[in-house]
């Protein structure tokens, strides 16, 4: 039965991930389905988690809009997900950015890794 479900899983993967990490900056363009018609909408924002792995990882990305912050999650391999720029590599030293959602302001920001 466990080969059955990882052959069933390894079919849903994307041929290509994008390489990101926690506190990136990234540009998510996802499909958005409006009635008949499907359009693509870009998310930018500063990834706050990685988490998972094979067909079932996600990503959460925070931006603030309008003085409101707003966070999504999207799994990495979803067929709505079209692809996902990264926009500026971030200084983090940890896995889950979850203090970022207290922070306002400059405080909010990650500063960039300058190699």
């Amino acid at each position: 039965m466990n080969e059955i479900i990882k052959n069933i899983e390894a079919a849903q993967l994307k041929a290509e991930v994008p390489a990101f990490n926690t506190g990136d900056t990234v540009r998510v363009h996802a499909l958005i389905k409006e009635g008949n018609r499907e359009r693509v909408q870009v998310f930018e924002g500063t990834v706050l988690k990685k988490q998972g792995g094979s067909n079932r990882a996600t990503f959460t990305v925070r931006k603030s809009s309008n003085g409101v912050g707003v966070e999504k999650t999207w799994p990495l391999h979803s067929p709505h997900v079209v692809k996902v720029e990264v926009i500026r590599r971030g200084k983090v030293r940890r896995a889950k950015l979850n203090y970022l959602r207290d922070r306002v302001g400059k405080a909010a920001k990650v500063k960039e890794l300058v190699k």
